[in-house]
C-alpha cells in the first residue's frame, strides 16, 4: 500500500490518493465499496479528465492514469481518493508511476487494438489510427510560440516512460496562473511541479525546463485519457492539438465505429 498526499491543481483543496494491489481490474474504492471504471462517464470540459458516476466524482485523473498506461496496470490495483481531486504531486506522472511499481503488481496485455486505418475529427483535434503489430503514440500541440517544441511520441516501452514520458510537468501561461491567484488557488501549487510560460521567458522553481517538456507533457495526458478506454492501443496513433474532452470524445467514436477494438473484457 502506498499514500501520497498533496493538493489538487484546479481545485486547491488537499488530496490523499491510497494505492493497493488489488485482484480484478483496475479500480476506484470508495467507503469500501469497489467501482470499475466502467461505472464512471469521462468529462473533460474544466481543463482535466473528471470521472463522474451516481455514487462518486474525482477529478485530474490523467497523471495517475497515464502511470497505469505506461506501465500497463490494466489489472490488479485499487485507486481510493479522498478528497474530489487527485493531487498533483510532481506535476507529471514519476511519482504516481514509482508508487505503482512498488505494489509489485504485474504487467497486464492491452485492452485496446486499431483494427483498421482511419482518421477522425472533433473540433481542432485530429486523430490518426494505423494498423500496426507495436504500440506507437505521438501527439502534435500548436500554442502558436516557436519556443515549445511541437512534437513528441512513445514507443511502448515502460522503461522509457519512467524516463523521458513521466517527468513531463504541467505547463501554463501566464494569465493562467494569475487567473489562479485571483481564486486564491495559486499558493498550493508547488512551484517546481510546473513549468510557466510567459512572453519573456520559460521557467520552473525545480529543474530547467525543455523545449519539448510541454509535448511531452500533452503525451503523458493523452495516455492518462485513453487508458479509461482501455488504451493506448496497439497500433499507431497520432494525435494533432489534444485535449482531455476532444480525447474522450474521439475514443468513444472510435470504438463504436470498429475503429478500435476491445482485446479482453
Amino acid at each position: 500500500m502506498v499514500i501520497l498526499e498533496g493538493f489538487g491543481l484546479h481545485g486547491g483543496k488537499p488530496a490523499t490518493v491510497t494505492l493497493r494491489a488489488a485482484p480484478g481490474p483496475t479500480h476506484f474504492v470508495h467507503e469500501g465499496r469497489a467501482h470499475a471504471l466502467s461505472s464512471f462517464v469521462p468529462s473533460g470540459e474544466r481543463r482535466s479528465t473528471e470521472l463522474v458516476s451516481p455514487a462518486l466524482s474525482v477529478r485530474t485523473v490523467e497523471h495517475l492514469f497515464a502511470a497505469l498506461a505506461g506501465l500497463s496496470l490494466y489489472e490488479g490495483v485499487a485507486v481510493e481518493v479522498v478528497g474530489d481531486e487527485l493531487p498533483l504531486l510532481d506535476g507529471g506522472a514519476r511519482a504516481f508511476a514509482e508508487a505503482l511499481l512498488s505494489l509489485g503488481v504485474a504487467p497486464s496485455s492491452p485492452r485496446l487494438r486499431v483494427a483498421r486505418d482511419a482518421t477522425l475529427e472533433h473540433g481542432r483535434t485530429r486523430m490518426c489510427f494505423e494498423v500496426a503489430d507495436e504500440t506507437h503514440v505521438a501527439v502534435v500541440i500548436d500554442f502558436g510560440d516557436p519556443r515549445l517544441a511541437p512534437t513528441a511520441e512513445w514507443r511502448g516501452d515502460p522503461d522509457d516512460f519512467i524516463s523521458r514520458i513521466a517527468p513531463a510537468r504541467t505547463f501554463g501561461f501566464g494569465h493562467e496562473v494569475l487567473e489562479l491567484a485571483d481564486r486564491g488557488l495559486a499558493s498550493h501549487v508547488p512551484p517546481e511541479s510546473v513549468v510557466l510560460v510567459t512572453d519573456e521567458t520559460i521557467l520552473s522553481a525545480g529543474r530547467p525546463p525543455e523545449s519539448d517538456e510541454a509535448a511531452r507533457h500533452k503525451l503523458l495526458d493523452l495516455l492518462g485519457d485513453s487508458f479509461f478506454w482501455g488504451g493506448p492501443p496497439v497500433g499507431r496513433s497520432r494525435c494533432e492539438i489534444p485535449g482531455h474532452a476532444s480525447t474522450h470524445a474521439l475514443f468513444a467514436r472510435a470504438i463504436e465505429a470498429g475503429i478500435l477494438v476491445r482485446t479482453r473484457a
